[in-house]
């Protein structure tokens, strides 16, 4: 039987694929190789090393040519990727041209292989996210047009209270991920950069050419030249990371919200259902929000990756032990699971199944406790907010009492009938009458959506 190697019994739960490929060994390595094909024909520009040398360096950077395997055992010997990946890079090089190999990675820094590769993969991981991110956003904005006028019940502090719309609540949703793909477009010049120092940051292996090569890298690469390597000043990494843990906490906001109203006493709104999707190995009737899990597990594991990208900032010197390390495998895996997150998102949200009807007769579990602000707020303009206030509350604790609707309570309530008709408390009373601005903050969040998609 054959089976893939590693841990990958969750990947396909957790992870998007095509995230994982950009962050396997064959993304890292290739992203590697990719830098020194590029730092070949950027040395070849300048005049550095001669143009002959550059098709045989190029020809050998291809991720197939190398031993991932034995790779892994030398890195633990070299501390690093980048020395074992340069060593057989220069055997494979030298078994074609001897002269050729003379110039492989000429001037550069182990780091300077590793982080640059890093930012191709990011580039890539970025490109990925904010499709994921452009595609939910236009999928929230019609399911919040559609729903702009579904009353359910809002909650504060998981209790019932006045009514919104569902199309509100997937409103907030959009704007969240709006803003993230605002971060992401900021960050970007930030991110995507050459990371070229040489030994110490100084590139004195370069002489006088070296600004002429790190500028030509640059454009090879199509990254942009920093003021200055930033070889233990990863701020820039820690940037993209933490505007990911904000795109991993949006969604789990939004996780979180279709669990709730999926819950059997809410039964409300569900992710959309599938053959063999969200059932119990032992309770035929489960119907479990697998996809807004993935949603809350990102978004719980994501902050502890974070923190470690945080710890590992106040880097020594000029090249640092073991923090420059700790962030090898964590950066890529805060993108794997935000990925993970992304595409359960966009299942969720294209599929959502709603039950307006459940919503409507959910509203009224209260029998009109929910809409009592209404009556109050236009019962104090006539009488007193204080009055208004103090006769609306002894009218609820009687309806409680009583186990009577609220409207019924009114209706009995000679202070209130003289204010207020009988037509006037039946409109007051009817959810749908009493959204306020919930239109609009759709309105606000689908204009705000389409801006950036434009």
């Amino acid at each position: 039987m054959n089976q893939r190697p590693g841990n990958q019994l969750f990947d396909a739960y957790f992870t998007a694929r095509d995230m994982r490929d950009v962050f396997s060994d064959q993304g890292r390595v290739q992203a590697m190789l990719d830098f020194e094909a590029a730092l070949a024909r950027a040395e070849a520009r300048v005049g550095l090393i001669p143009q002959s040398a550059v098709a045989p360096i190029e020809a050998a950077c291809q991720a197939g040519h190398f031993d991932f395997a034995a790779l892994g055992e030398a890195i633990a010997i070299a501390g690093n990727s980048a020395i074992p990946l340069v060593k057989a890079l220069g055997k494979l090089i030298a078994g074609n041209d001897a002269e050729a190999e003379r110039y492989v990675h000429l001037g550069a820094t182990s780091q300077d292989v590793m982080d640059s590769g890093l930012v191709l993969q990011l580039r890539q991981a970025l490109e990925l996210i904010d499709s994921d991110l452009a595609q939910l956003g236009q999928t929230l904005a019609a399911q919040a047009q559609r729903h702009a006028a579904t009353p359910l019940a809002g909650r504060t502090w998981l209790q019932h209270a006045t009514p919104v719309t569902l199309g509100m609540k997937i409103a907030g949703w959009l704007g969240a991920v709006t803003r993230s793909r605002q971060r992401l477009q900021e960050l970007k010049p930030r991110l995507l950069v050459l990371q070229f120092g040489g030994a110490s940051g100084t590139l004195a292996a370069l002489g006088d050419k070296a600004m002429p090569i790190a500028q030509a890298l640059a454009e090879e690469l199509q990254l942009t030249l920093p003021d200055q390597p930033w070889h233990t000043q990863r701020d820039r990494l820690v940037e993209f990371g933490s505007v990911l843990g904000l795109i991993a906490g949006s969604l789990g906001k939004l996780g979180r919200d279709i669990s709730l109203l999926m819950q059997t006493e809410a039964g409300e709104v569900f992710e959309p259902s599938a053959p063999g999707k969200g059932g119990s190995s032992t309770m035929p009737h489960k119907r479990n929000p697998v996809g807004a899990a993935v949603l809350i597990g990102a978004a719980t594991r994501v902050p502890g990756l974070l923190s470690t990208l945080f710890s590992a900032m106040p880097q020594e010197h000029e090249r640092s032990l073991g923090l420059w390390h700790a962030e090898w495998e964590t950066l890529p895996e805060i993108c794997c699971l935000v990925s993970g997150s992304l595409k359960q998102a966009l299942l969720v949200a294209a599929g959502l199944e709603v039950d307006a009807e459940r919503m409507a007769r959910n509203l009224d579990l209260t029998q009109g406790l929910v809409l009592a602000e209404a009556v109050s707020i236009v019962l104090a303009q006539r009488v007193g907010r204080d009055t208004a206030h103090h006769l609306l509350e002894q009218c609820c604790k009687r309806a409680v009492a009583e186990q009577r609707h609220l409207r019924a309570v009114l209706g009995d309530e000679p202070q209130v009938t003289a204010e207020l008709s009988s037509a006037e408390l039946d409109h007051l009373l009817d959810p749908a009458h009493y959204l306020g601005q919930a239109r609009t903050w759709v309105e606000r969040a689908v204009a705000e959506h389409s801006a950036l998609t434009a």
